[in-house]
């Protein structure tokens, strides 16, 4: 089976006394690619300054690579059913709640909104690919959190 990896490197600034928890979430993802994602604390759960407000958080991660993975087997079902998208964009979103004393992302909506050239699909076949998609998904399978689609 394949195996994935990144490499996540923080360092404490001298000036940071960190038993104090005064210090930067601030941190950096790199990809074998080459790729180097600044990542942070969400500024909702760890305030500011520690958390970098412009650098990605691990919350916004989780639901982007849900909405990534969702899109891209939606591309590939609806290539294979002749189909011919011109752009594909989602608004997708996180809800996060504390259930038993654990915090965690409990639900995913994704909002895709397709456009295509030609002919587009009637809503059944939409619907449908959008089905396929959620089910092949590798990290939808990988999850407990509800993930709804709603295309736009």
């Amino acid at each position: 089976m394949s195996s994935f990896g990144a490499e996540i490197v923080w360092t404490r600034s001298e000036s940071e006394i960190f038993t104090d928890r005064r210090y930067s979430r601030g941190h950096v993802w790199r990809f074998d690619g080459g790729v180097e994602v600044p990542a942070s604390s969400s500024p909702h759960i760890v305030p500011l300054p520690y958390s970098v407000e412009d650098n990605v958080d691990p919350e916004e991660a989780f639901v982007a690579a849900l909405s990534s993975c969702h899109m891209l087997f939606f591309l590939h079902f609806a290539s294979d059913s002749g189909l011919v998208v011109d752009s594909y964009s989602d608004q997708a979103t996180g809800e996060m709640a504390t259930i038993d004393g654990k915090t965690m992302i409990t639900k995913v909506t994704l909002k895709p909104n397709v456009t295509y050239g030609g002919n587009p699909p009637d809503a059944g076949l939409e619907s449908d690919l959008h089905h396929r998609a959620h089910e092949a998904c590798f990290l939808a399978n990988s999850v407990k959190t509800e993930i709804t689609v709603e295309p736009v």
